[in-house]
């Protein structure tokens, strides 16, 4: 966690900034974050996890959410559970630290080709495989 501070704090300050409007924090063990819900200017359903913060815009964090592969059209899926996805995007900030945010721009960002994205889907799915390349 001390490795991914930065960017938690990052997170932590977004929540907190956005309290006036409405955002409530919360402490989510099972995803080792704290989360603020009810986020503004996220969209229905929309999350963003910076370190070992979990910023999100609905009521409860275990909602159900489409993946990225079904919301781009490229195949009809069941959906997954929001704060799993989102769990694995905590996984996969503890281990890269400061590193995750430019790994994850260089992967394509916010889109359905992100292998960040792709492996916190197949996490939410399967509740294995968060990390967002092959092992060996």
């Amino acid at each position: 966690m001390a490795w991914t501070l930065p960017n938690s704090l990052l997170g932590l300050l977004a929540g907190l900034l956005c309290m006036p409007w409405g955002a409530r924090p919360e402490l989510r063990q099972g995803e080792y974050a704290l989360a603020f819900r009810r986020m503004p200017h996220f969209g229905a359903g929309g999350a963003l996890t910076l370190g070992n913060v979990i910023l999100y815009s609905c009521e409860r964090l275990d909602t159900p959410c489409f993946t990225y592969a079904h919301r781009a059209g490229h195949r009809v899926e069941p959906c997954i559970s929001l704060a799993d996805h989102e769990r694995a995007h905590v996984l996969q900030y503890m281990v890269l630290g400061p590193l995750f945010l430019p790994f994850y721009a260089a992967c394509g960002g916010i889109s359905a080709g992100n292998r960040f994205e792709r492996a916190a889907d197949r996490y939410a799915q399967q509740r294995a495989g968060w990390w967002p390349w092959p092992a060996g």
